[in-house]
């Protein structure tokens, strides 16, 4: 096998792996992640940080978004905008300079898209609905992100000791 295959097959594994841990994810945790209510927190935003890690993690997100929203009681706006929101927020990650900054497109942008989304589909007040959508987006992608990038941090500086 050349190596130009290697790397996409490499690419498309990863993809698919972080696409299917973000759908298992999301359904594990169904009522926090569609949450109908003022309250949504998605534990699997937590792997919104990939991006900064690995490009792959800009397509299995968006496909593991794509998945999961199909389960969504908002229906397709959800799987529409949820997904679209997920796609810019990998791509705006994988453009972050350091890792301190790489929660933060997921956290506005899912902030402003789906807490408008919320406020159009359940008639929420539009400020509460964005304010309850970042709330619940920083506690994935800061705390329980934060909490992948040091495990990331400390398995990569593991095996660069051990020369992999």
């Amino acid at each position: 096998m050349n190596n130009k295959s290697y790397n996409y097959t490499r690419y498309l594994t990863q993809a698919a792996i972080i696409a299917a841990v973000y759908t298992v994810l999301t359904l594990a945790f169904a009522p926090l992640s569609y949450g109908e209510g003022m309250v949504q927190v998605r534990i699997s935003e937590m792997l919104t940080v990939l991006p900064f890690y690995t490009p792959a993690a800009i397509p299995g997100l968006f496909v593991g978004a794509i998945i999961s929203n199909l389960f969504s009681p908002v229906g397709a706006i959800d799987v529409i905008l949820g997904s679209l929101a997920t796609l810019i927020a990998a791509w705006l990650t994988y453009r972050m300079p350091n890792k301190i900054l790489a929660p933060i497109p997921p956290i506005v942008v899912n902030g402003l898209v789906i807490g408008g989304m919320l406020h159009y589909v359940y008639k929420f007040p539009l400020l509460l609905s964005i304010l309850s959508v970042t709330a619940g987006q920083i506690v994935s992608c800061y705390i329980l992100g934060g909490i992948l990038i040091i495990v990331l941090e400390k398995v990569k500086n593991h095996l660069f000791q051990a020369g992999i």
